[in-house]
């Protein structure tokens, strides 16, 4: 029997308080927050793992959650592999793509036992695109509303299967060029009837809106960027509901036609973090490593036009505030209690008051002793701030003003997607495998 949870009014799905499904990447509101009870704080290759299932081909999509089943995209590549290696920034260039036919797969798994419900290739070919060593053509997390799954590949296409697996449609998107070949990574995001894709690259970037039910391209807006790798975001706020693009050039607001309301400049020259909501405010960021600029900035609502900081400027009547060099590169930040937290790719978190901006700590060094970096984005539940290394290590902080670290739980896995939560359970992806995570010695039948 499949559980269906949430109810939906208006095409809107009305979510209880503890998460039973977790249906995007960074889960409802794109918080990466979770308030279930009995989640898990410990664990090991031995303690407290429900069931851990091989993941065949290489991806970096998170999972999503709805009722009893688990999705997970990946590519499965015929013949020699190049493994992905940990800590890689510069020199993972692969300029070339490779001349294997790979396959594009979309699996379900069973939320009780981990076994495989269904696996289906949409497309079988050599691929037209490189990607960077670190990249995947399954970078890409799908969503679900619980009757369908929206799985996206940023250089192939849209493809809307049923809950068997079965293709409903889909739409070829791509190939496109993306800088230095790193491949794509955008998240498609679903809102009420519609679903949007952004896909800035280096030949022609664009956003568009298909209905979900019939696959009906209902307006597309060409962009002038290049290449970007930030999911987009939908902000319901008190006075409208906009789609909130970050880019490299501008960070935008279209309303739900691809209207442009608002923008701004300054951002960091490669723009990668989800951007999300909390205490009436928008928070965007991007941390590009070798700039000396990576912002933070928290949007208040109702902005119409250029809303750019001038110079010497820290806010505005719609910037609530902003911190020139605040931003991570690689992982999203994280809005918990009052605390707005940023984990920093090469080890470190800080932590700002979330509606001031106020620094509460400065960058701590995490325990990086044989750990290459960070590239997931954190979570939390618990009162615990959980973040997860490459090497497969997630330390666990007490939340709160002070910087404190409470534990480490390590898998000995390559690790770059983040995890999904939903009921009593951690979903955690490593580079071979799929881990369902929960209090196994008090977990209820």
């Amino acid at each position: 029997m499949r559980l269906l949870a949430g109810v939906f009014v208006g095409g809107a799905v009305l979510h209880a308080a503890a998460q039973v499904n977790w249906p995007q990447f960074r889960g409802d509101q794109s918080l990466g927050v979770a308030t279930n009870q009995n989640l898990p704080t410990t664990w090991s290759p031995t303690q407290n793992i429900a069931w851990k299932t091989a993941v065949p081909g290489f991806g970096w999509s998170s999972p999503v959650v709805w009722g009893d089943q688990i999705f997970i995209t990946s590519v499965v590549r015929d013949g020699d592999v190049e493994p992905p290696k940990k800590g890689l920034y510069f020199g993972g260039e692969r300029r070339t793509p490779s001349t294997n036919t790979q396959h594009w797969m979309v699996f379900s798994f069973d939320w009780q036992t981990g076994k495989t419900n269904w696996a289906k290739e949409v497309h079988a070919a050599a691929p037209a695109t490189s990607v960077h060593l670190k990249n995947t053509y399954a970078s890409e997390t799908p969503v679900t509303d619980g009757e369908h799954v929206y799985a996206y590949f940023g250089n192939l296409g849209l493809f809307c299967l049923d809950r068997d697996g079965k293709e409903v449609w889909s739409q070829k998107l791509g190939p496109f060029k993306t800088r230095a070949g790193w491949g794509t990574a955008a998240s498609p995001v679903l809102h009420r009837d519609r679903i949007f894709i952004v896909n800035d690259n280096d030949e022609k970037s664009f956003l568009v809106a298909f209905n979900k039910k019939t696959g009906e391209q209902l307006w597309r807006v060409e962009r002038d960027e290049k290449s970007n790798w930030a999911t987009p975001f939908v902000w319901e706020n008190g006075q409208r509901t906009e789609l909130i693009v970050p880019g490299t050039k501008r960070v935008r607001s279209y309303d739900l036609d691809g209207k442009l309301l608002w923008e701004f400049g300054g951002m960091s020259s490669i723009v990668i973090p989800t951007p999300f909501a909390k205490f009436g405010l928008l928070y965007v960021c991007s941390g590009y490593v070798g700039d000396k600029t990576r912002p933070v900035f928290a949007i208040r609502p109702g902005a119409t036009g250029d809303i750019s900081l001038k110079d010497g400027e820290i806010s505005n009547p719609f910037i609530a505030w902003y911190e020139k060099t605040a931003a991570p590169y690689n992982p999203s930040p994280l809005v918990y209690g009052d605390y707005f937290y940023v984990l920093f790719d090469f080890g470190f978190l800080s932590c700002r008051d979330a509606r001031s901006g106020k620094e509460i700590y400065d960058k701590q060094r995490i325990n990086l002793e044989g750990t290459s970096g960070f590239t997931a984005s954190p979570w939390a539940y618990g009162d615990k701030i959980f973040c997860l290394s490459e090497e497969g290590d997630t330390f666990v902080f007490q939340a709160g003003s002070d910087y404190k670290l409470i534990g480490k739980n390590s898998l000995g896995e390559m690790c770059m997607a983040t995890p999904a939560i939903a009921r009593d359970s951690l979903l955690l992806r490593t580079a071979g495998n799929l881990y369902r995570i929960r209090n196994v010695a008090t977990a209820s039948p």
